[in-house]
């Protein structure tokens, strides 16, 4: 009796550990052929597809460089600091910015006219020469003029690493938009912007009304810190 029942005890034993075996097998094979009709009975396995795209449309979306721009910035010492990129979402895009070895703070970000970043340039209207005044000003797109401007971003903020990272959206710009006239540039502003947030109580000499045009046009967020091409 002691026998038979020790081999019982193996045959339960061997099923347990065969029955895994039998079912991984069977998925893989599942896994491996064509995709199938949807079937509506319960315990059918639905359909499979290969790549990045769900046909159902719910899934993870294909890789698309058509709905993406993306850059490099550099700083003045022609230094890699960090990457931007917009991806097309909708009705808006999708801005991501990571960057190194900046001051800590917070910083000006801004889609700037002309995709040129030369540092000790000129900007397109004449002047001084700055580090990346090549870029031009801040972009405005189907001939708008108000402010905050098309091109103005949220702020970057830099921790005590000198490391930051943004996730932002925005609807006032597109993709063609940072393609026009050969590209445009996003740049790092040396200093934080006040989106020509100027409370009227704030007056100028000879009662001048404020904010004035430099703030409206710069947001007096300083020099440029560093700047990406994008094309």
């Amino acid at each position: 009796m002691a026998s038979t029942s020790t081999a019982r005890s193996r045959t339960i034993r061997s099923w347990r550990f065969a029955t895994p075996v039998v079912a991984v097998a069977a998925f893989g094979l599942v896994a491996c052929t064509a995709p199938e009709t949807p079937s509506d009975v319960a315990g059918t396995t639905p359909p499979v597809w290969t790549g990045h795209e769900d046909p159902s449309g719910h899934g993870v979306a294909a890789d698309s460089p058509e709905g993406t721009v993306e850059a490099e910035f550099e700083n003045a010492a022609g230094t890699t600091v960090g990457t931007v990129s917009f991806v097309e979402e909708g009705d808006h895009l999708v801005v991501t910015v990571e960057a190194e070895g900046l001051t800590p703070g917070f910083h000006g970000l801004h889609i700037h006219t002309a995709g040129v970043c030369e540092p000790n340039s000129v900007a397109p209207a004449g002047g001084e020469p700055g580090n990346f005044l090549s870029a031009g000003g801040h972009l405005q797109v189907d001939g708008r003029t108000e402010h905050p401007s098309s091109g103005d971003l949220t702020s970057l903020q830099v921790g005590e690493d000198g490391t930051a990272m943004l996730v932002t959206t925005t609807d006032a710009v597109t993709l063609d938009d940072l393609r026009a006239d050969g590209g445009r540039s996003v740049i790092i502003h040396e200093g934080p912007d006040n989106f020509a947030n100027i409370p009227p109580r704030y007056t100028l000499p000879d009662g001048a009304a404020v904010p004035d045009m430099n703030t409206l046009m710069t947001g007096d967020a300083g020099g440029r810190a560093a700047c990406a091409v994008l094309e």
